[in-house]
């Protein structure tokens, strides 16, 4: 009996730490217990949320999945610490200084992760699209809770932060489908027959396998230049990730083609007239 009264005893006593705070061994116990409790009912929730959702939807779940874990860990803690006899409330009186020190240096973070979960919850970016962010050209190649990793062209891995797409346009190319258009401009001189620049370019768009069929290449005749007559080639593909190497192919294709009908693509010149020319010139 005496052994039992003394184990109460060791568990029942309080440690004090200043004038606020204070603790037990029966209070740090408790506090385990409930933390035990949370995780296992948190996995028992998880487990069943799973079995409703598809095998995207998961991903994108377990991002929002972590940022409620830890959230209700928080939660439930200062509650557990505050039944307990712990002042939670003096606690925080007496760091607010730090906290507010760590909050303005999370600030960032924490945008970023209120982005991912707007991401994942709103879908518009999703794993596989072709975004451009800033000027930077990128295939998502995955969406976690602070960022967002894309490949570029260049096979370079583009690291966002989530809250860029908050604060930036974001221009996502496969939202509406795979199938992007593209266009390529050109000038030829005034002199030259337009409508056969007209077929040359849809000629050359047809030989390029890249270039869908369906829908057609199409030119337009976009204006009167000061120096050119400018035109631009409209056609579809696939793969807008390469867009860059079919801009190449087809500009190749052109100056050859123009080279050898011998239609000029003219670049701007400019003609200096001396008034009053200096003596050594006259």
């Amino acid at each position: 009996m005496k052994v039992i009264n003394n184990i109460l005893d060791f568990f029942n006593h309080k440690f004090t730490i200043g004038d606020s705070i204070s603790f037990s061994p029966r209070s740090i116990l408790i506090v385990t217990l409930v933390f035990i409790i949370t995780s296992l009912l948190l996995k028992l929730l998880k487990k069943i949320i799973y079995r409703t959702l598809s095998n995207d939807a998961k991903i994108k779940f377990r991002s929002i999945f972590s940022f409620i874990n830890y959230f209700i860990y928080i939660v439930v803690i200062l509650f557990t610490f505050q039944n307990i006899g712990i002042n939670v409330t003096a606690i925080f009186a007496a760091s607010a200084a730090l906290l507010v020190g760590v909050g303005l240096a999370l600030q960032t973070f924490i945008q970023d992760i209120i982005s991912g979960i707007f991401i994942l919850v709103d879908q518009s970016v999703h794993v596989g699209d072709i975004i451009e962010v800033e000027g930077q050209v990128g295939k998502v190649e995955n969406i976690k809770l602070r960022t967002t990793r894309a490949v570029t062209r260049e096979n370079k891995v583009l690291i966002i932060p989530n809250h860029k797409f908050l604060i930036s346009t974001l221009f996502n190319w496969t939202e509406n489908g795979v199938i992007t258009k593209e266009s390529v401009a050109v000038g030829v001189s005034y002199q030259t027959d337009i409508d056969q620049v007209t077929q040359i370019l849809l000629d050359l768009a047809a030989q390029n396998k890249k270039i869908l069929e369906n829908p057609k290449p199409f030119v337009i005749f976009e204006d009167f230049g000061d120096n050119a007559l400018n035109f631009q080639l409209f056609f579809a593909l696939k793969s807008s990730f390469e867009s860059n190497i079919v801009k190449s192919e087809l500009r190749y294709s052109i100056f050859r083609a123009f080279k050898k009908e011998k239609i000029e693509i003219p670049f701007p010149q400019r003609t200096i007239s001396f008034l009053n020319p200096p003596k050594s010139l006259q």
